[in-house]
């Protein structure tokens, strides 16, 4: 293989057989279960990297189920999700996230810099509940519940939350193990449909894991439910600040 034909080809690993398939990345009914908490504002600037800053100690907790996407397939994921500031714009940071399937893993970590790690999280219905859990191997690692299509949302509402700024912390080391990329990456959701949305009682329970610590995040009072159905698609990132150029943001 001559060396253009490498450089037209490279986009993912391996070179001859991809990971993951170029984009753009489409979700057909993309369900949404997001539980919203308040937690140790100590324990949040602890793990929040500058610049960006928060305005109240707030996570959400999210489970996420993707039965038909373009390129990754059919997976579940979770995750902690931090509203936030960047530049005195509202938006939210990707904390930590957690899923069963390669392919939207190594796409994820490398097109996004998504923090993205195997395990086991699951939505279900269970009665008159939706059901949402992590576990990571034999070990559970989140357990939400909340009552399944209690009352209706606005969607135009919902719709509108869904098209503020996200931003994600890529790390891409070099050869030597230190940081070759370290950028603070935004990206959106375009061609946003959502299809129905709900609130309902909820409740949420955190598990200590060495290798998955969502509990370093505690639980202080739970603020919101919602589970939301909608198509859309991710799209890519640019980048908004550089943590290896002395001069970004200057």
């Amino acid at each position: 293989m001559k060396i253009d034909e490498v450089r037209r080809r490279a986009f993912s690993m391996p070179l001859t057989s991809p990971a993951f398939p170029r984009g753009p990345f489409r979700f057909y009914d993309r369900e949404y279960f997001i539980i919203t908490y308040r937690t140790d504002p100590a324990a949040l600037e602890k793990i929040l990297p500058e610049p960006l800053t928060f305005d109240e100690p707030l996570v959400k907790f999210e489970f996420i189920r993707m039965p038909n996407s373009t390129g990754f397939g059919d997976y579940t994921e979770s995750g902690q999700v931090i509203p936030v500031r960047f530049n005195g714009v509202a938006g939210n940071y990707t904390h930590a996230m957690f899923l069963d399937d390669g392919a939207p893993i190594y796409g994820g970590r490398e097109l996004w810099g998504f923090p993205k790690k195997l395990a086991k999280p699951k939505i279900q219905v269970a009665q008159d509940a939706l059901v949402g859990t992590l576990d990571s191997g034999p070990v559970r690692v989140v357990t939400a519940t909340m009552g399944f299509k209690y009352e209706a949302l606005d969607l135009d509402a919902v719709t509108k939350s869904l098209a503020v700024p996200n931003y994600l912390l890529k790390i891409i080391p070099h050869v030597d193990g230190s940081p070759r990329i370290l950028e603070l990456v935004d990206y959106r959701l375009e061609d946003v449909t959502v299809k129905g949305a709900w609130t309902g009682p909820g409740a949420i329970e955190l598990f200590w894991h060495a290798l998955a610590p969502v509990a370093e995040l505690p639980i202080v009072d739970l603020v919101s439910t919602v589970h939301i159905v909608a198509d859309l698609t991710l799209g890519l990132g640019k980048v908004v600040y550089d943590y290896l150029d002395p001069h970004s943001g200057a």
